[in-house]
């Protein structure tokens, strides 16, 4: 396989990529400093329904976002024509922006972009939206419809509310989506594009009809406990959690961060991404998506494996799932795969699908930046089939020279990037 360009160790300032902010918005908190305190904690983010009546429901568990006020941010003439991940994706950048003390005015905004995924969009607004013709009739349908119901209509406002006007992308790859983000703000970085992108993942997947069709699918965690529902790489697991809520970072050149004197949270180093090309619901059992992703992005940042010593793990909880990404691991790194932690950021704030790989991708950078590797939480019972070190209950502490978020998302499709140490 022909590189796409050399590794980064080689590159000009211009074209090696850093992660200078960060912003969340999630069932384990509405800000960065809050949801990593509860990550690492291990505190769960995960409880009964409350959005909707889901009484009549076989499961009624969700990691909800809780006790957002986006209207304190957002002035009421935006929000009114705001879906609600639109709103999660503007929040997040912001505070990702204020992060980075990156100013977006009319000398540099054509080189800020915005690469944001979502996997599906406004659903909620769709689905107002129907009830409204079918009540009211087709005159009653809002004029904002078209336009606030469609994927990139986050990543629309997330350049308008922050006057970025540079590259705008809505890359759409299921539950691969926010790691997909990530990895295509990082080239368009590179090839000189832009000079900062704000990137990352949102959704809000917690509605009736989505729980509904994940029962169908029969993909869905359950326990008496809500708190232990998501069990990943366990042997007693059952299924994922349906999460809400959005992620950004800002990814920038390491040229324009020395310029500003920004911090560098961590250097983006490689990016991968594939496709099973087998099945829209399931991976294919021999793991060839996922460790094809992983290769290619290890192939792109240079790094040899033994320096790879943190694995953010798609990691749903889902019995198929968890053996293949396991698999796929070994499959990688051989010998090695025995000596990398591997953690799952779902097992507390469920599966946020289009801003999942977002909100992991943050955390693999928090986790490099700080040396605290979050725990897998609920793990008790070790499955054959799932033999790793995945940090049991508790965080790690240590130093983390680079780490890997990776994604396997619906329709066979993968994403993994590749973050390493900021060493100037």
């Amino acid at each position: 396989m022909t590189e796409a360009y050399p590794p980064f160790s080689s590159l000009p300032d211009e074209q090696r990529v850093v992660v200078t902010g960060l912003g969340v918005i999630c069932a384990a908190g509405n800000d960065v400093a809050t949801a990593w305190a509860a990550i690492v904690d291990g505190r769960s983010g995960v409880g009964r329904v409350t959005k909707f009546d889901a009484s009549s429901f076989e499961v009624d568990i969700a990691a909800e976002v809780r006790g957002f006020h986006p209207e304190e941010v957002i002035p009421t003439k935006d929000l009114r024509r705001m879906t609600v991940p639109a709103q999660y994706a503007v929040v997040a950048s912001q505070e990702a922006v204020a992060d980075a003390g990156l100013v977006i005015d009319e000398s540099n905004a054509e080189d800020v972009g915005v690469v944001f995924g979502s996997a599906g969009g406004g659903y909620g607004l769709i689905l107002e939206q129907e009830r409204v013709l079918r009540e009211r009739g087709a005159r009653r349908v809002s004029p904002f419809l078209i336009s606030h119901m469609l994927p990139d209509a986050s990543s629309g406002h997330v350049a308008i509310a922050l006057g970025a006007r540079g590259p705008n992308l809505c890359p759409t790859s299921a539950c691969a989506t926010g790691t997909t983000a990530v990895g295509e703000a990082m080239e368009t970085v590179r090839r000189g594009d832009a000079q900062a992108v704000i990137c990352g993942g949102t959704d809000e997947p917690v509605l009736p009809v989505h729980l509904a069709g994940f029962l169908a699918l029969r993909g869905l965690a359950t326990d008496p406990d809500p708190a232990k529902a998501c069990k990943p790489f366990d042997a007693r697991r059952n299924g994922f959690v349906v999460g809400e809520g959005a992620a950004a970072l800002v990814l920038e050149s390491l040229a324009s961060a020395k310029a500003r004197g920004a911090r560098c949270y961590a250097e983006v180093v490689g990016y991968g991404s594939s496709n099973d090309a087998y099945d829209m619901e399931a991976s294919h059992e021999s793991a060839r998506g996922p460790a094809q992703s992983i290769r290619l992005a290890l192939r792109k940042s240079g790094l040899p494996l033994e320096e790879i010593d943190y694995i953010n793990a798609h990691g749903t909880g889902t019995s198929l799932n968890d053996k293949v990404e396991t698999a796929a691991i070994k499959a990688v790194f051989g010998e090695h795969a025995y000596r990398l932690a591997v953690s799952s950021t779902k097992s507390m704030v469920g599966h946020l699908m289009g801003g999942a790989g977002a909100l992991e991708a943050l955390v693999t950078v928090k986790a490099v930046h700080e040396g605290v590797i979050h725990p897998t939480i609920n793990y008790e019972t070790p499955d054959p089939d799932c033999d790793l070190d995945y940090v049991p209950n508790v965080a790690r502490h240590g130093p983390v020279r680079a780490a890997i978020s990776n994604s396997v998302g619906l329709g066979g499709h993968n994403a993994t990037v590749v973050f390493r140490r900021f060493e100037g």
